[in-house]
């Protein structure tokens, strides 16, 4: 009878000690929103022949719903705020565990940093991912000088003093969550136009670090080793600026390893781009209307040079391109 009452006061503290984990723990559900981008992959289809992977510049820029509607593609794009390289070829191994697609597109905006940028960004990638051995890789990867691995591990440890700070999307999203996204694009309607352009400053240096190096190796192997054809992209943007050094860096290592790669810069006119209408935050980033000029281009792309299925007919998807029109009007 002891052994039993020991057993379930052991039970009852850990459902409590669980409870107060996703009590206190961010929701992204109507704040921060990025934040639950990760783990919304996890209840769609495994059926994608498109995959993309980075940082903001695919999850604000690319809608797969239009590629769909455009040529028939069924996309999903796996990004998450300021997406660190390593971050990348690890989700992408992740999701090699669940479905192989035909392509992988990399924008390769991370290849210009090489360590953590914080304990905040590093969240919004990682917080939401299963467990797995890819996560535990990612988090060792990562992690700023002041973290440590057990606040992963245990959430609680790192937000028991958020208490205080509990609002009405706590309670509202403790047992369930808000997808905020469409195949993985963020729906940004707002405009805020191009109005000066920033200045092109002078750098020590416009080499690559070896480690951005050595994680574009892992992803181009990963991707051959598994007969997908990688795409390295760079995404239309005013800021921050992509240097002509480090387009060519890029270049050369398309060239050196058979891979395709597109700079969309170039493209702003043929697109049909305009920063004074197609931006939400002064040239970072494309809102509704830009992105969808350019997921329209890109889709002419991976149909016309990449061997894609036609879905137009699905009804899955036709229905989810039902609800994303009704979403954007």
């Amino acid at each position: 009878m002891r052994k039993l009452r020991i057993i379930i006061i052991i039970i009852f503290f850990i459902i409590l000690f669980m409870f107060f984990t996703r009590l206190l723990s961010p929701k992204y559900a109507t704040s921060l929103v990025e934040g639950s981008m990760i783990s919304q992959y996890y209840d769609e289809s495994k059926d994608h022949e498109v995959v993309f992977i980075g940082d903001c510049e695919v999850y604000a820029n690319f809608s797969p719903m239009v590629m769909f509607e455009e040529k028939g593609i069924k996309a999903y794009i796996r990004g998450s705020s300021q997406q660190l390289i390593w971050q990348s070829y690890y989700i992408l191994e992740e999701t090699l565990k669940y479905e192989k697609p035909k392509v992988v597109v990399f924008n390769v905006n991370s290849m210009r940093y090489a360590e953590p940028v914080s304990e905040e960004y590093n969240r919004l990638t990682i917080d939401y991912m299963k467990w797995s051995k890819q996560k535990v890789d990612i988090i060792k990867a990562s992690m700023t000088e002041d973290e440590n691995i057990w606040y992963y591990i245990f959430p609680l440890l790192r937000y028991h003093s958020r208490y205080d700070k509990l609002t009405k999307e706590d309670f509202e999203y403790l047992f369930k969550r808000k997808d905020n996204t469409f195949n993985g694009f963020l729906v940004n309607k707002n405009v805020k136009p191009v109005e000066n352009l920033p200045v092109k400053k002078r750098l020590a240096s416009y080499q690559f670090e070896d480690i951005c190096y050595e994680y574009l190796d892992k992803i181009t192997k990963l991707c051959k080793d598994n007969s997908i054809e990688l795409v390295l992209i760079k995404a239309p943007s005013v800021y921050p600026y992509w240097y002509d050094e480090y387009d060519e860096q890029i270049k050369q290592y398309a060239e050196k390893n058979d891979i395709d790669y597109y700079n969309l810069k170039n493209n702003v006119e043929e697109i049909g781009i305009d920063y004074s209408t197609d931006t939400y935050d002064g040239g970072l980033h494309l809102n509704l209307n830009g992105a969808t000029k350019l997921s329209k281009f890109f889709a002419n792309i991976l149909a016309e040079n990449y061997n894609l299925t036609d879905f137009s007919g699905d009804k899955l998807y036709n229905q989810k391109l039902q609800e994303y029109k009704e979403f954007i009007k």
